[in-house]
């Protein structure tokens, strides 16, 4: 392919890419026999050239699976070069410290070939239901508890499915259907992209990805350096705390502005713990890129090539830059921080392109036990408090960032599983005050239909310290977590939830953005009407006097308090 093609015929290619990669999620996720992926949307997709480059992803997915696999798939070209392989081959791990960071997620990667020769590489990322060892949780020690590791391995060899391996995850996990029908979809997704790719080629007469590939990866390139370029070079630092296991845990950061390159050092955060909250440096480099990506070029198309101007540090042995054999199995509970160190520090310096602290790490729920069929189960559900406010809006209520995972409805959770949501509501007050404020939080309260007890894995931070506002903005409301005789429970236990008890989720609300004294009366009074700041806090947060009987702003009072 001429590497200088004509502009249109670059752009109609670039779309066709676009649309191929979402037909590959949408594929999976129709075939899913999951809600974490179907409904949640815990997943990646995306196309590769032959070197193992990213060239586009999909609209549909996490950072943590997307960024991720972008490095993942080259541990695949490397261990089984593209010429090795034939039609029908396809390849697959779940190896943490070569994937996304846990057991739980399996990626399949399938080589596109084209008149017999390969072109390059189409491969997903999803959450399975569940992978044997220990329940999903942070209570493990080494990550030998926390499931079957699949080193990279043959899924299908040409056309045949690896059977030994099917049998082998069938006898460990306590969801078979679920978890090999989900590796079937997989498959198919992968397998819509490749066929969609090849008719492509075939359609503008493209023997090979290469000029495609370097077009795009080195246009993505040089746009990110030039929005680098345009931050005011230095360092800028900033330090976050979180619950973390037993002791709480700190994450330091310096992002070092240097032209149009652009440096994240981790040195000095904490080290990696006996626990299952450990980070590996691909799950790290992920969730360092995206918030990066959105704070200085989020128009910029989300590549191997955006990825070039960023280098990513983190010590050895530290949480995030855990070794192996350590255990990782909630490692979004520190990672999903990330994103709030890299906006701190960036505040400094462009403030107004940041968010707030929000929630942050998603709140996860597994329970397991037997349900009133007698039959087993095991099901996890994804849940999200407030996002952080900016410089131009109030934050999202009850909207996961930055991982942009999907809640499940209560009705999806309830068809497909014994656990009954007993309330599901927006907590009033709960976002951070501010000019703009932060986005509220949910209560949430469970129970299991059973007469036997469930075993509750709890995945959960942001009890100890709450989301912070930025620029003069109040925090948000911290988390809790209680049982129905108002036992206060630890945000990473693993217990047994009695067959006639519930147990309460609040979760974190966002931070709000700048000093509150200037929201707009009319914004706080709208506010109030809606249910989402009680009187008490327009009068006490905003300085917004609001007569209870006829519910309008007393605009004479509300001067006087406010200019006192």
């Amino acid at each position: 392919m001429n590497k200088s093609m004509d502009p249109v015929t670059f752009e109609v290619l670039w779309s066709r890419l676009i649309s191929i990669v979402n037909e590959q999620a949408a594929a999976l996720m129709h075939a899913s026999f999951t809600t974490v992926v179907r409904e949640a949307g815990d997943l990646s997709a995306g196309v590769f050239d032959a070197q193992g480059n990213m060239l586009a992803q999909a609209v549909t997915g996490t950072p943590g699976h997307i960024n991720t696999m972008a490095t993942c798939v080259r541990h695949f070209v490397k261990k089984h070069p593209l010429e090795t392989l034939e039609p029908g081959d396809s390849l697959l791990t779940n190896d943490p410290w070569l994937g996304s960071g846990h057991l739980h997620d399996i990626t399949v990667v399938t080589p596109a070939f084209k008149d017999g020769k390969g072109v390059g590489w189409f491969a997903n990322t999803c959450h399975a239901m569940d992978i044997g060892g220990r329940t999903l949780g942070a209570g493990a020690r080494q990550v030998y508890e926390e499931g079957v590791n699949v080193p990279i391995m043959f899924l299908f060899r040409k056309g045949e499915l690896n059977r030994d391996l099917i049998d082998i995850l069938r006898a460990n996990v306590r969801e078979p259907d679920q978890v090999v029908g989900d590796l079937y979809a997989q498959q198919a997704g992968n397998d819509v992209g490749a066929a969609k790719l090849i008719a492509t080629m075939e359609e503008y007469d493209i023997g090979d990805l290469e000029g495609l590939s370097t077009l795009i990866l080195d246009r993505s390139e040089e746009r990110t350096r030039d929005a680098i370029a345009e931050i005011p070079n230095g360092r800028y630092d900033d330090e976050v705390s979180i619950d973390g296991y037993d002791e709480p845990l700190q994450i330091k950061i310096a992002v070092d502005i240097l032209d149009r390159n652009l440096v994240v050092d981790y040195a000095g955060s904490s080290p990696q713990v006996n626990w299952g909250i450990n980070v590996v440096y691909n799950y790290t480099h992920a969730y360092t890129t995206y918030p990066l990506k959105c704070a200085i070029s989020p128009e910029i198309p989300n590549n191997e090539g955006s990825f070039r101007p960023v280098k990513v540090r983190a010590p050895e042995g530290c949480i995030l830059n855990a070794e192996f054999p350590c255990a990782v199995g909630a490692r979004h509970l520190v990672g999903h921080f990330l994103s709030q160190a890299i906006f701190g520090a960036l505040s400094k310096v462009i403030p107004e392109r940041v968010l707030a602290d929000g929630s942050a790490g998603l709140w996860n729920t597994q329970l397991e036990g037997v349900g009133p069929d007698g039959r087993r189960f095991a099901y996890i559900f994804f849940s999200a408090g407030g996002m952080g406010a900016s410089a131009v809006a109030d934050g999202l209520s009850a909207t996961a960032f930055p991982s942009g995972i999907r809640g499940v409805p209560a009705e999806a959770i309830e068809a497909v599983s014994p656990v009954r949501m007993v309330k599901r509501a927006l907590i009033s007050d709960s976002g951070g005050a501010g000019r703009f404020r932060g986005g509220l939080s949910q209560e949430m309260v469970l129970a299991v239909d059973s007469d036997l007890p469930a075993q509750h894995s709890c995945m959960y931070d942001r009890t100890r310290f709450a989301p912070r506002g930025f620029l003069g903005g109040a925090d948000g409301q911290a988390g809790e977590l209680y049982l129905s005789d108002g036992t206060r429970l630890p945000p990473k236990a693993t217990y047994d939830l009695q067959a006639d008890a519930s147990v309460t989720l609040r979760l974190p609300g966002g931070g709000g953005y700048g000093d509150p004294y200037s929201r707009d009366p009319s914004a706080v009074l709208e506010d109030v009407l809606q249910g989402r700041v009680s009187l008490e806090a327009a009068l006490a947060s905003y300085g917004v006097v609001i007569d209870s009987e006829d519910m309008t702003i007393d605009e004479a009072e509300t001067a006087k308090l406010r200019g006192s």
